[in-house]
């Protein structure tokens, strides 16, 4: 996303970008972009977003976890959109980009990830700011976690037993949500948009598994399990 600021601000008119991060190392990637500052500060603290908020004409919210509690997941998805909208009307900041999850907004969500993304988005809704929600499905890129976990796995397993083998799945490119970011920022007829994000194929996750092995020449059989074993399956992904 990064990049593509950058690139966006080369026809005329640079585009200042503010990181916020916990950590320095963690901005390591882009704090040597052109026009992008890396800013440590925690973002659980009201009066540092004030401060770094005070001087931007636009907020893109990435911040989000995959892996945690209830609690965590409340206080990530649904009370930090909630303390950055108050901060937001402090400054007079007023567009913002918030990108959530595909699968919110059923009304039925089966897990805490996606019911406490469905709060953040009911938070952003009820800001009353200029919101534009994106909604992307499962990402890939060069060094993502999904892709690289399943090639990682079978260079070191002579099949791959897959709990939910029949999944379906729309992976959208990486690239292509940080265009669509960009975009909306441009586009102010996105505002009080949802937006879903997806690529153009429908996948089980036993062809990603096929794919991420065949992408990386250690192409395995799968065998499919039972459900009941997949929070086995993801505990042992998770140490990986």
């Amino acid at each position: 996303l990064c990049e593509r600021l950058v690139r966006a601000g080369d026809g005329g008119g640079s585009i200042s970008v503010v990181v916020p991060t916990r950590r320095a190392s963690h901005g390591n990637r882009v704090r040597f972009l052109p026009t992008v500052e890396v800013r440590v500060l925690d973002v659980l603290d009201d009066k540092a977003l004030v401060r770094v908020l005070g001087d931007c004409d636009a907020l893109v919210n990435l911040i989000a976890i995959l892996h945690g509690s209830t609690r965590e997941f409340e206080q990530v998805h649904a009370a930090l959109p909630q303390r950055i909208a108050r901060a937001c009307h402090a400054v007079g900041l007023k567009r913002v980009v918030h990108v959530s999850a595909l699968g919110v907004g059923g009304g039925n969500e089966p897990s805490d990830y996606l019911r406490s993304k469905a709060a953040g988005e009911a938070a952003w809704k009820a800001s009353g700011l200029d919101v534009t929600l994106l909604r992307p499905s499962v990402m890939f890129g060069a060094e993502d976690k999904l892709l690289n976990t399943f090639a990682a796995l079978q260079a070191v397993f002579p099949l791959m037993p897959l709990a939910g083998s029949d999944a379906q799945f729309q992976p959208v490119w990486v690239e292509d949500v940080a265009e669509a970011i960009v975009r909306c920022l441009q586009r102010p007829e996105t505002i009080g948009q949802t937006i879903e994000c997806t690529g153009p194929d429908v996948m089980t996750l036993a062809d990603i598994v096929r794919a991420a092995g065949r992408w990386s020449g250690n192409a395995r059989p799968v065998l499919p399990l039972p459900l009941a074993i997949g929070k086995l399956q993801a505990l042992a992904m998770e140490l990986l």
